[in-house]
């Protein structure tokens, strides 16, 4: 098959892209760096010719719609996310460029006759009152509206559900994955635009050297369901051949998980003498959710597998042979 995959040097689209090539599938990459990397790429797929790289802004039309022809299956993961603090600082220009991303990738697939639309969207996108802690309820699919998100984010990734929703009405065949928190390899770990378990991983390895003090935002409830990258490809490639035009399905554990777990975890892993200490000043986001994963073993046969506390060992391993770290 010949497949596109927006956003494919970050970390869910590299490791789409590796396991697309394993298969023999004709890959194209649309991505414009402003968070993934080549080297992201290249640091999994060893031989480049497998694949092919089109640095493209996909906020506006261009040359990049041309590689859309004939293809098969798009894959959209392009958006503009990063940590927390950068989100809830940023919400216009977050806002305003997904919309523009997502309106712009759909019409080119109408235009382009494209087979298949798989669209990623994000837990983010559910109402705020279900989020409650860690024992927050299961969310279902359907809980998505009335919509009522948190960020500008979450909002903007809504929309591209609904267009995708649309898309289905003029012809094209849709699914939507919508993903809880993803963590693993390769990934930012240290600027403004890396996220919560890669940050915190990155920031207990420095205590582990430096103060011996990791801080965490918040008060350390606030949970997510965390869900393994590998995971999340295997219900990516499970997308192609699943039955289309049948609404959001959730991706992720029904099992809500504290910072606070992760930063013990990581601390375990890296050095038991590091001291945790909480900031309450600092934004929490979403105090709690989970997935309620139904949909998704039903009709992906999909469940997580990937265990915690390996995904995140695989993952202080990975940061200390980037940074040379003992």
């Amino acid at each position: 098959m010949r497949i596109i995959v927006t956003g494919g040097a970050g970390m869910i689209g590299a490791n789409l892209v590796k396991r697309l090539v394993e298969s023999g599938h004709e890959v194209v990459v649309l991505d414009n760096l402003w968070r993934g990397t080549l080297e992201n790429l290249q640091n999994l797929i060893k031989d480049n010719s497998l694949y092919q790289f089109v640095h493209a802004d996909l906020s506006s039309p261009g040359e990049w719609q041309s590689y859309l022809n004939d293809a098969d299956c798009l894959y959209h993961l392009a958006d503009i996310v990063a940590g927390i603090g950068y989100v809830f600082s940023n919400e216009a220009y977050i806002f305003r460029k997904n919309l523009l991303i997502n309106a712009t990738v759909a019409m080119a697939c109408e235009i382009a006759n494209v087979k298949k639309y798989i669209y990623v969207g994000t837990a983010c996108s559910f109402p705020l009152e279900l989020q409650t802690g860690l024992d927050a309820k299961p969310m279902k699919e359907e809980d998505q509206f009335p919509a009522n998100p948190e960020s500008a984010y979450g909002w903007s990734k809504l929309m591209g559900e609904l267009d995708a929703k649309y898309m289905s009405q003029n012809g094209i065949n849709t699914n939507v994955l919508v993903l809880h928190n993803v963590y693993g390899t390769p990934c930012d770990y240290f600027s403004e635009k890396a996220q919560a378990i890669p940050a915190i991983t990155y920031r207990a390895l420095t205590a582990s050297k430096t103060n011996n003090e990791l801080v965490i935002w918040g008060d350390g409830s606030q949970g997510r369901a965390f869900v393994h990258v590998n995971d999340v490809v295997d219900a990516l490639l499970a997308a192609i051949d699943a039955p289309s035009n049948i609404g959001p399905i959730q991706i992720g554990p029904s099992v809500c998980t504290s910072l606070k777990t992760i930063a013990e975890n990581l601390v375990q892993i890296i050095d038991p003498s590091i001291k945790i200490k909480y900031d309450a000043t600092k934004p929490i986001g979403d105090k709690g959710r989970c997935a309620d994963y139904t949909k998704a073993k039903k009709i992906l046969n999909w469940e997580p597998k990937v265990d915690l506390h390996d995904g995140l060992t695989e993952l202080v391993q990975w940061i200390k042979c980037k940074e040379n770290i003992s």
